[in-house]
Parts: structure tokens; C-alpha cells; sequence
């Protein structure tokens, strides 16, 4: 691994997304039982891992796109694996997020499906600041939209509609998993979802600002605060 990190000329964003997962599952370990979270992480990788594969040589549900090797070698003929992990810790951290920013209504009969439908759009609003680094900057996948489609640094509009179905189903099939049947009463909040959420966003508005990208900037920056004021305000509250 140490030899592939040493080779690779994209080695330091690749590193970033093997820590970003790394940190997810450690910080699920603080409120969930080991084996739910090998399954839960499991299910998301490899729903991931086959959506993903599925998109890239259908072009179905995202749109034309194709994985270059700057992000690495396929998985078992799939796709490179830090795409495998990336959008898991994405979902989980996001659902952290969301459940600082519903805390106020924990006891809400609509608030499962409100964290559910939050945390796709977190994902979604994620996947648009992650666009212009990940492709326009990075090259790690190159879109083939083309130009009367309405599109977002050449990614497609229905690639964030399809990016926020496939994270519903996702959470449907793991949420059973991210469930702890031993809850404890009123717990104390988790931040911790929300620092790794916001520095993701943070790190990709640094570099999105250091490449001149300012509309994904302003995005980002926007997206960033919102959600970091409004999951801090609500946390307060004791639910």
C-alpha cells in the first residue's frame, strides 16, 4: 500500500480518502457494535462498488462518464477502489450531519424519512463541490456529457438526480445496520460526522479556490456554512 501511495503521482488526494473512511468507521465505533458496522460499511461499499461499475460501462443511471487511471487500477474489474470507500464515509458522515440538524425533532414521527431525504441531499450537495476537483482539476473521471444537456463542470444535471436515488437506496438497504438497539437515553451529540463532513468540503473549497473554480467555491462555501450553523444551533437542543 505504502509502495502505491510512493508511486502514484495523485497519491495525496488518494491518501485523504483512505483517511476520511479510516476516521468514519473509527468514529462509528463510539455509538455502534463492530459488527454493525463491518455491515453497514459493507453494504454501502459494495452497493457502491456496483452502481458505480454499472454507470461507467452503461452510463446508466449518471450519464457518460469513464474512470481514468490517475485514480488507480480497477477493483476486481470494477472500479478503482477509493471510489469503493469514498461515497460511504460520504453518506455516513452526511447522516451524522443530519442528525446534529434534525436533533430538535429526534421524536418526530417524520423525522426518519426527513434525516433519510437530508442526507441524500447532503450527499448530493457534496458530489457538486466535489465535481470540479475530482474531474476538471484531477482528471480522476472525465464526463461526455454533451452540450445541450444542462451540466455542472461537464457533469450532467440528472447525475446529481440519480446520485440522490441511489443514496436513498443505499441507506434503505443499511440502515437497519446503522440502527443501535441499544439506544441511550438523550445522548450527547456527535460532532464528529460533522468535522470530517465540513473539512471534506473545506479541503475541496481550498482547492477549487487555488484553481480559479469560483463558482464551485461559492458553492461550497455556502453549502459548508449553512450546514455547519444549523447543525450546531440544533445540537443544542436536548431533543
Amino acid at each position: 500500500m505504502l509502495e502505491y501511495f510512493a508511486g502514484h503521482e495523485h497519491a495525496a488526494p488518494i491518501f485523504l480518502v483512505a483517511i476520511f473512511f479510516a476516521a468514519t468507521v473509527l468514529a462509528m465505533g463510539c455509538v455502534l457494535p463492530a459488527q454493525n458496522i463491518f455491515a453497514a460499511t459493507g453494504i454501502l461499499a459494495v452497493f457502491t462498488a456496483l452502481t458505480q461499475t454499472v454507470g461507467e460501462k452503461l452510463h446508466v443511471p449518471f450519464g457518460p462518464f469513464f474512470y481514468t487511471e490517475n485514480l488507480g487500477r480497477p477493483l476486481l474489474y470494477l472500479v478503482p477502489w477509493p471510489i469503493i470507500i469514498l461515497w460511504p464515509a460520504v453518506i455516513l458522515n452526511s447522516r451524522g450531519a443530519v442528525a446534529l440538524i434534525l436533533r430538535h425533532r429526534r421524536d418526530a414521527p417524520s423525522y426518519g424519512i426527513f434525516s433519510m431525504l437530508l442526507t441524500c441531499l447532503l450527499t448530493v450537495l457534496f458530489d457538486a463541490a466535489l465535481e470540479p476537483y475530482a474531474a476538471r482539476t484531477h482528471h480522476f473521471w472525465i464526463w461526455e456529457t454533451q452540450k445541450p444537456f444542462l451540466s455542472w463542470y461537464s457533469a450532467p444535471w440528472f447525475n446529481f438526480a440519480s446520485r440522490f436515488l441511489i443514496t436513498l437506496i443505499l441507506l434503505a438497504c443499511a440502515m437497519p445496520w446503522l440502527i443501535n438497539k441499544k439506544p441511550v437515553t438523550n445522548p450527547p451529540p456527535d460532532y464528529f460526522p460533522l468535522a470530517l463532513w465540513s473539512g471534506a468540503m473545506i479541503f475541496l473549497i481550498v482547492a477549487n479556490t487555488t484553481n480559479h473554480l469560483w463558482p464551485a467555491v461559492i458553492l461550497g462555501a455556502i453549502i459548508t456554512g449553512a450546514v455547519t450553523i444549523l447543525a450546531l444551533k440544533n445540537s443544542r437542543s436536548p431533543g
